[in-house]
């Protein structure tokens, strides 16, 4: 049960931030043209910005709680509403230079079940983050080498097969190797990743009625996996603003828990990108998936995207895109996937965008989930260290098959308030 203080500090949290006119995020605002931070603190050629996000979200469905002041063997198999709040501090380096340039960005994230709404829920409070680094060596020379490395904890995994109520730990390093012979018409770049993901539920306690893997304490651990990814990529300028590209990549996982068979899928897709008028770049992709483990499934590949520039400061993405990708507990899956991507930067301080998605996931066997998203907000630079922005997310999801946490509607509204400096 929610004590009477931390209610009071909580809803005292909730209307400060509500007062704030609107809160924003930083780190999605670099395409936008805005420029964001204070002076920072000088790192050699460089510079270190500290940051921080304060955040205030209602969720519609943040997770199965146990009910006030049970401790018995099971909780709400229904995901439950909750008011959460976000405290992010964290950093950003930047160090450029013609030989070696270095980017790193990241946050922690303390995520607090306030109780409000569903007062089981402040035991599930925990802690999420994100880091990303990306080294550049030589990065204008004919022969170059990127690393680097993401990490990110979150309720959001990358597993399709998994719904809500499920922690992920995802942590990928990469090497590659950017040939560019001949002055850079063509580029060549080998790569190589090796990844990990580890999940937990939320609550540690069994669901009553959930019989499926997606929401069993015990379940979720066989998605758990290992991926190596080696590819290479290929780009042929043939025009100033039009090029061949061609992907290839071969993907080994393996499951550390559970009797999923391993998988060795491969994919192959060529096509055209580029500028057919000074408005529309477009870009076209055809090839083929084949896993060569015991899955033994297969598919076409595709990729057609186009990207209208309706002014300098304005822009809207549709596409299609079909992949094909190994999953735990089935094996492989292939998604089917419509968006639609719109933004716009207005007096040079407002920027308004919107995504939405709409992805049919056929697994191998005779599941086939259905997953709608959508983003809207706005985000106001007040100061260039200061940044704010509101947003609505809105996620329907269905499936042939039961379980609450891949059967349901989801509404999010949030303020958020970050400060570079």
């Amino acid at each position: 049960m929610t004590q009477p203080a931390n209610k009071w500090r909580a809803w005292s949290l909730l209307a400060m931030a509500a007062l704030w006119p609107g809160l924003g995020h930083a780190q999605g605002l670099g395409s936008t043209g805005i420029t964001v931070g204070g002076n920072g603190l000088k790192v050699g050629e460089g510079r270190l910005h500290p940051t921080f996000d304060f955040e205030t979200r209602f969720d519609s469905a943040a997770g199965y709680f146990p009910p006030p002041g049970d401790s018995g063997p099971t909780v709400s198999d229904r995901l439950s509403p909750e008011a959460v709040l976000h405290i992010r501090p964290g950093l950003r380096l930047e160090l450029p230079g013609s030989k070696v340039n270095l980017d790193l960005r990241g946050y922690a994230d303390y995520v607090h079940f306030t109780g409000l709404l569903t007062p089981g829920s402040t035991s599930t409070s925990h802690m999420e983050g994100l880091a990303d680094l990306k080294v550049s060596i030589n990065r204008e020379g004919p022969v170059g080498v990127e690393l680097g490395n993401h990490f990110e904890r979150s309720d959001r995994t990358r597993s399709v097969a998994i719904g809500a109520g499920v922690l992920s730990l995802y942590n990928e390093v990469s090497l590659g190797m950017p040939l560019r012979p001949g002055g850079g018409a063509i580029e060549v770049v080998p790569r190589v990743f090796f990844g990990i993901e580890r999940f937990k539920p939320l609550a540690g306690l069994f669901p009553a009625g959930c019989g499926s893997l997606e929401c069993d304490p015990a379940g979720v651990v066989s998605f758990d996996y290992n991926n190596l990814r080696a590819g290479l990529q290929g780009r042929w300028r043939f025009l100033p603003k039009t090029a061949v590209v061609v992907d290839g990549q071969f993907t080994y996982r393996n499951y550390s828990q559970g009797s999923t068979p391993d998988a060795l899928v491969m994919h192959a897709t060529a096509g055209l990108a580029g500028l057919v008028s000074p408005k529309i770049a477009v870009t076209a992709k055809l090839g083929w998936g084949q896993d060569f483990g015991m899955a033994a499934g297969s598919a076409l590949l595709a990729q057609l995207e186009g990207t209208y520039l309706l002014s300098h400061t304005s822009t809207v993405k549709v596409g299609y895109s079909r992949t094909l990708e190994p999953v735990g507990a089935f094996g492989l899956f292939r998604d089917d996937r419509a968006y639609l991507e719109a933004q716009t930067l207005l007096g040079g301080r407002l920027t308004v965008r919107g995504v939405s998605a709409f992805d049919y996931v056929s697994f191998q066997g005779t599941r086939r989930d259905t997953v709608f998203k959508l983003d809207v907000g706005p985000q106001y630079q007040f100061e260039r260290w200061l940044i704010g922005g509101a947003g609505y997310l809105f996620g329907l999801r269905s499936s042939n098959a039961p379980g609450a946490g891949i059967n349901f509607s989801r509404h999010e509204g949030y303020v958020r308030m970050t400060v570079t400096y």
